[in-house]
């Protein structure tokens, strides 16, 4: 063996610790969408933006970059709200962080995965409309994915991606339906 295909290795790892190292899973990157979770099952929810109250519930475990589009789109709805007085429904309803409208009934969190910086955690869904055990109705099934970001040394959540199977519900990400609502009520 001579020095090429030891040099080719050694390049090899180098570019993987540059980008950022492989992806792995991580029990930090779990405990913070279990955290997620955690808040999000405890917080009533009534649908649509969350107000202050529970903006400040979700403070420590979303990032500060989805806090803040959440305080923009907060702040583009008031806007709106004094604009049309009451004529028109809220720019968006429903459960935001979710694909589903109506949210979970429940939920399990995969493994998550990733690189220093940043993760993905799949997450299976589930619906059960109150009543439809035994009524033959199915359940509605879904997969969102919690997208993670790292910094000051701790997980916190950054996105979600909305399930792209799922025949109605949001679609794209969390962020860019945030963006869509700020961008309906410029300032």
């Amino acid at each position: 063996m001579g020095q090429a295909p030891v040099l080719a290795a050694a390049f090899v790892a180098a570019a993987v610790t540059l980008a950022g190292g492989p992806a792995r899973a991580d029990a930090a990157m779990q405990a913070a969408a279990d955290a997620f979770y955690k808040v999000y099952g405890t917080a009533p929810r009534s649908g649509g933006l969350p107000n202050a109250t529970r903006r400040a519930r979700y403070g420590a475990v979303l990032s500060p970059r989805l806090m803040r589009l959440l305080d923009q789109a907060q702040a583009a709805q008031i806007r709106f709200d004094r604009k049309v007085r009451g004529a028109a429904p809220p720019l968006i309803e429903g459960d935001i962080f979710t694909s589903l409208f109506e949210g979970p009934t429940g939920w399990t969190v995969g493994t998550c995965t990733g690189d220093a910086k940043t993760a993905r955690c799949p997450v299976a869904m589930i619906h059960q409309a109150a009543g439809q055990q035994g009524s033959g109705q199915q359940s509605t099934q879904w997969r969102d994915t919690l997208v993670l970001a790292r910094a000051n040394g701790g997980w916190t959540v950054d996105d979600v991606i909305y399930d792209p199977h799922l025949a109605a519900g949001n679609t794209g990400r969390l962020s860019a339906l945030l963006g869509m609502v700020v961008a309906q009520a410029p300032p």
